[in-house]
């Protein structure tokens, strides 16, 4: 008796990417139009699958380029925009032979994807770091110079120690480790687009938490950027703790900064 059209279609659908061929040449004569659709969904699902690992296999290109050091890493910051929290750096060292695919910068992925990378860039990096700094520390240095004390941060928790830093665009002061800036650097480094993964994924957490102390401000939804509803807030309330004093002369007159 001939495979049902549903058989086919489920038995294609749960196929992993390499039985994909082996199962297109077993039904690509099948005549039934119910057939015909599965394998051709099947087909439009291997060639995004090929054009992931051509477009993952391009973005390791400085990783190659500077194959020579054994432990490159790649860091990159996010957070330097909002009104509140926290300016976060990741720092990721990648295995040499890193296949993970979908890495790309942070801004350009759904946020599932975005978990579902930070748990497969924690299992496999050699290693990774995490650098922080306050809204108080942003008020007091600047954002530029809090975001190179992050990224100081990140780099120092790195075991083993990197011998060379691909950077998203800045060159880092203070740091004697070899470093190269590459602009849009997380979208053209795998390492660096992990960096951002890791930082986004971390510093989000971080703003739902600081919603449900903060609720009055959105933080769970707009991280701390300066959405209208955040902005509204901001008058009606004022500034909270975790909120950036030079950031916000616009919105709210200024007073004393409550204790955290």
């Amino acid at each position: 008796m001939a495979e049902g059209i549903r058989e086919i279609r489920e038995k294609l659908q749960a196929a992993k990417i390499e039985e994909l061929p082996v199962l297109f040449m077993q039904y690509e004569k099948d005549g039934r139009a119910g057939v015909r659709a599965a394998v051709e969904k099947g087909r439009k699902r291997l060639s995004a699958y090929e054009k992931e690992v051509a477009r993952s296999e391009a973005l390791k290109k400085y990783e190659r380029e500077y194959a020579v050091y054994q432990h490159i890493c790649g860091i990159d910051e996010v957070g330097r925009g909002p009104l509140a929290g926290p300016v976060v750096a990741g720092a990721v060292i990648l295995p040499k032979d890193c296949d993970i695919l979908y890495i790309n910068d942070s801004k350009k992925l759904s946020e599932k994807k975005r978990e579902e990378l930070y748990d497969i860039i924690m299992e496999r990096a050699v290693s990774t770091g995490i650098g922080y700094s306050t809204p108080e520390r942003i008020d007091e240095i600047n954002i530029l110079q809090a975001t190179y004390e992050a990224m100081r941060e990140a780099i120092g928790k790195l075991t083993p120690a990197p011998d060379l830093l691909l950077n998203d665009a800045v060159t880092i002061p203070q740091v004697e480790i070899r470093q190269v800036p590459i602009i849009k650097g997380d979208t053209k480094s795998i390492s660096i687009g992990a960096a951002s993964i890791i930082a986004k994924v971390t510093r989000d957490r971080l703003m739902v938490l600081y919603d449900e102390v903060y609720p009055e401000y959105g933080f769970a939804s707009n991280k701390g950027y300066g959405a209208q509803a955040h902005v509204e807030a901001l008058k009606k309330y004022g500034p909270c703790p975790i909120h950036r004093r030079t950031f916000i002369t616009h919105f709210c007159q200024m007073q004393a900064a409550p204790a955290i």
